[in-house]
């Protein structure tokens, strides 16, 4: 589709530089509405909204990383269907004491990330308002779509990447600290499980989510959606390497802060007890599959660390 000619006004001069500096991840950017670009399979759709004082504080990343950030969130959910993006609409409230640029900056963010996965910005709006806040809404297609629901007894349960991350650049800028780089790079650019996602369905997943709130929040939701129980050996969960100093300040079990800790963008998969080839998605995708667990008749997600069950939670939307 061509790209609409705008008239003048600041906010249209405003949406020009965005166009300008997104370059080939603009889409035809300029009309009331955006058309999603033709291909296979069914189209599927997510929202997600960045809130400044709720998800991040304004602080803690700069706006570029704020609009990678953003975006990558929501693109997390297609990961999470199997599916490939299509296209992402950005809606933008941008603080009234901002400088003009700031706009450009965050949409710069956002227009890297969907360079990075092949994608493009295809429309969106943009207001004033008295704190930061990105509603991103991403579009993909996939063949055969999955969801949280489809687990069955006997699946087994596996998680990809390595957990706790983001979880610990969020503990050390609470506790007035300077993250470790790998933690804050966790934090201010998740990488959406695309390829996992869809590798994963072509091998047998039963159901797929990400984990952006935590495994221990996400993984009851996964059960409730599929009618089935979720035991999961915490013991067994894959630990990014910063967990360790992180919890040496703060005590406690690192297997437990990375499964309670949330904004690590990883897939939880359920996969028939016959898969076995963790080591195949890694050599597809460059992500590690770990396998935490078993699925089983019943309801719920049940934890347990050297045998004994224990609670974990994750994050709790305050709705």
């Amino acid at each position: 589709m061509t790209r609409a000619a705008m008239g003048p006004g600041r906010e249209f001069d405003r949406i020009r530089e965005i166009i300008a500096t997104l370059g080939p991840a603009a889409g035809a950017i300029g009309s009331d509405t955006a058309v999603v670009p033709a291909g296979e399979g069914a189209l599927v759709i997510s929202t997600d909204a960045t809130v400044e004082g709720v998800h991040f504080c304004r602080e803690w990343l700069t706006l570029e990383e704020l609009g990678w950030r953003a975006a990558a969130a929501a693109l997390s959910d297609i990961a999470a269907a199997a599916a490939v993006p299509a296209g992402i609409v950005v809606a933008l409230t941008v603080p009234n004491d901002s400088p003009a640029q700031a706009s450009v900056e965050v949409m710069r963010g956002v227009g890297a990330l969907a360079q990075a996965f092949e994608t493009q910005v295809i429309g969106g709006d943009m207001t004033s308002g008295p704190a930061w806040s990105i509603a991103v809404t991403v579009l993909g297609r996939a063949i055969a779509p999955l969801s949280r629901v489809g687990a069955k007894a006997g699946d087994n349960i596996w998680v990809t990447g390595t957990l706790g991350a983001a979880r610990a650049a969020f503990t050390a800028w609470l506790a007035g600290d300077t993250p470790p780089p790998a933690a804050r790079a966790a934090f201010v650019r998740p990488q959406p499980r695309i390829a996992a996602g869809r590798w994963l369905a072509e091998h047998g997943a039963t159901a797929l989510m990400d984990i952006s709130d935590g495994l221990g929040g996400d993984a009851p939701h996964l059960a409730a959606a599929s009618n089935v129980a979720l035991r999961v050996d915490v013991g067994a969960v894959p630990i990014h390497p910063v967990v360790h100093a992180a919890v040496r300040k703060t005590g406690g079990s690192a297997a437990v802060f990375a499964t309670t800790g949330g904004e690590d963008y990883e897939l939880l998969v359920t996969m028939p007890a016959a898969f076995a080839d963790a080591a195949g998605c890694e050599a597809a995708t460059g992500v590690p599959l770990t396998r935490i667990g078993t699925v089983t008749a019943g309801d719920g997600a049940h934890f347990t660390l050297s045998g004994a069950p224990i609670t974990v939670e994750g994050f709790r939307h305050a709705l």
